[in-house]
């Protein structure tokens, strides 16, 4: 299951930068060749940005590619591994839970609510935040799946 999830999303993240791509390609050649800049392609790259951004994070977390910072030294670390391990999947799940998922899905409702548009495409904003619990729902599942397949292992 957790390669198929890395398959699309590696597709999904690959083909909105290239949608992002080609929006700041037409908006330098429109604006320096035609000298008729583009009105929407600035939104686009700007929403591909936030979509590749966060899903990119949610595919480097699922490569356990996420950023690390040694508090602890590297020596006591060693000694207790699957300790530690499992408190930074621990974190990390709880982190995407609250604050991409249930602030996430809330951010999105109230966008939804209070209908909140972009300006040139006009498209609901809370299509465009819904990203953010996206990414948490993905992030949560790649910590729980690498902290069980950390379990198996060590009791084999």
């Amino acid at each position: 299951m957790r390669a198929k999830i890395d398959s699309v999303l590696e597709k999904l993240v690959l083909l909105i930068l290239v949608i992002m791509l080609v929006s700041v390609v037409w908006q330098v050649f429109s604006r320096f060749v035609l000298r008729a800049p583009s009105t929407i392609t600035d939104e686009i790259s700007s929403f591909s940005l936030i979509w590749v951004g966060l899903l990119g994070a949610a595919y480097a977390a699922g490569k356990n590619l996420h950023l690390a910072i040694d508090l602890i030294p590297e020596k006591v670390v060693q000694k207790r591994q699957n300790l530690f391990n499992g408190i930074v999947f621990v974190s990390i799940a709880v982190f995407a839970l609250t604050v991409m998922i249930i602030g996430g899905f809330r951010l999105v409702q109230l966008s939804f609510q209070f209908g909140q548009t972009s300006a040139t495409l006009e498209i609901p904003l809370g299509f465009i935040y819904m990203v953010v619990p996206i990414s948490g729902i993905l992030i949560c599942y790649y910590s729980i799946d690498t902290l069980l397949n950390l379990r198996k292992l060590n009791k084999a």
